[in-house]
């Protein structure tokens, strides 16, 4: 009986964070909608901004869909888009001619720093235990 308790507040744990993460996410798209982004345009260009700010570098692709939630292909047309839209570069990598790198525009680091008091303000107030 305990074991099977135990099961169920593990899976309802499990569910809530499921319901959080989705909570949050969609209230993300809400706030960043006004700003013509949704979460995962502004996850890329806060992961671009801060790595150019810790160390003045683009990252590979590759890179980047490790840390986000988005299959590699769904990430390729993420990432061409903002180019479009002039908010980053795509160049070839040099130490490896098939990668490719990714970096921020003076664009898109103007609407990462505009945007970034929006979405962590977002996070604190869905995140607050």
């Amino acid at each position: 009986m305990a074991a099977k308790q135990a099961e169920q507040a593990l899976v309802q744990q499990w569910r809530d964070m499921l319901a959080l993460h989705a909570r949050t996410h969609c209230e993300l798209d809400r706030v960043l909608h006004e700003h013509r982004l949704c979460a995962s345009d502004f996850e890329v260009l806060d992961i671009l901004a801060e790595g150019s700010v810790r160390n003045g570098r683009a990252y590979r692709i590759q890179q980047i869909s490790e840390r986000v939630h988005l299959t590699q292909s769904a990430l390729s047309r993420l990432i061409a888009r903002l180019e479009r839209e002039g908010l980053v570069d795509r160049d070839a990598c040099p130490e490896d001619r098939r990668g490719v790198r990714v970096s921020l525009t003076a664009k898109g680091r103007a609407l990462h720093d505009e945007v970034l008091p929006v979405q962590r303000a977002v996070l604190a107030r869905m995140l607050a235990t």
